[in-house]
């Protein structure tokens, strides 16, 4: 069966629905990241503590994808890459605005510098 959305709806509704899959995931000391998404399937990558983990597999089928499934559609198949192999990612992969991991990653940083100053 295909999926009755498009990819830009996927990724939209993946990415509304990540932070609360991620909670599961953050209390182990990772993080997850929305690479994009082609065809229905959602291309994430474990990060923080998770990356390299022996139960990377088990986290990305058995909670990351059985809760996507649940949130948004039971055909959804999310794949786990590893660092280092972004570069085997479909080509047209439908991603986010241009720049928006880079705004989120830099607010970020600009969040940890005003918490060391507090400190």
């Amino acid at each position: 069966m295909s999926m009755p959305f498009s990819d830009e709806d996927i990724y939209t509704a993946v990415k509304n629905h990540l932070p609360s899959v991620v909670e599961y995931v953050k209390g182990h000391g990772g993080d997850i990241r929305l690479l994009g998404v082609k065809d229905g399937q959602v291309y994430i990558q474990l990060t923080g503590a998770c990356h390299g983990c022996s139960m990377s597999l088990m986290t990305t089928k058995m909670v990351v994808e059985k809760r996507l499934k649940e949130l948004i559609h039971p055909n959804l198949v999310v794949v786990n890459v590893e660092a280092g192999q972004e570069n085997n990612l479909p080509e047209d992969l439908v991603r986010g605005a241009e720049g928006e991991e880079e705004d989120s990653e830099a607010k970020k940083e600009g969040l940890l510098k005003k918490i060391k100053k507090i400190f």
